[in-house]
């Protein structure tokens, strides 16, 4: 008869393993540095040129295959622009979230 239930020693090893793989990993998050004006400022501007370059390229596309003239192009930018700008709202959030984060440990 075998024994089917986990081993406990290996289930210690792992959890320690794991510790440690997490200490690891909050001290890389600590030693991160903030992000500079220049870097925020890049990309912000990636996410909206981004956003507005598939929006145009879909509707352009839209227009091309159906023979219609600038109509998509015109909703697909308008809808990029949109997506544009919350993906820049998004990544506020998130650069904010994280320097927040970084004065309360300090």
């Amino acid at each position: 008869m075998s024994n089917s239930g986990p081993n406990p020693d290996k289930l210690r090893e792992l959890g320690a393993e794991l510790d440690e793989i997490r200490r690891k990993e909050a001290a890389k998050q600590a030693n991160k540095p903030a992000p500079t004006s220049l870097g925020i400022a890049f990309r912000f501007s990636t996410e909206m040129v981004a956003a507005l370059i598939v929006g145009g390229g879909l509707g352009w596309g839209l227009d091309r295959l159906l023979g219609t003239r600038p109509i998509f192009l015109l909703v697909f930018f308008v809808l990029g622009a949109a997506a544009g700008i919350r993906n820049v709202m998004r990544a506020a959030q998130e650069i904010n979230a994280e320097m927040s984060a970084k004065d309360k440990g300090n």
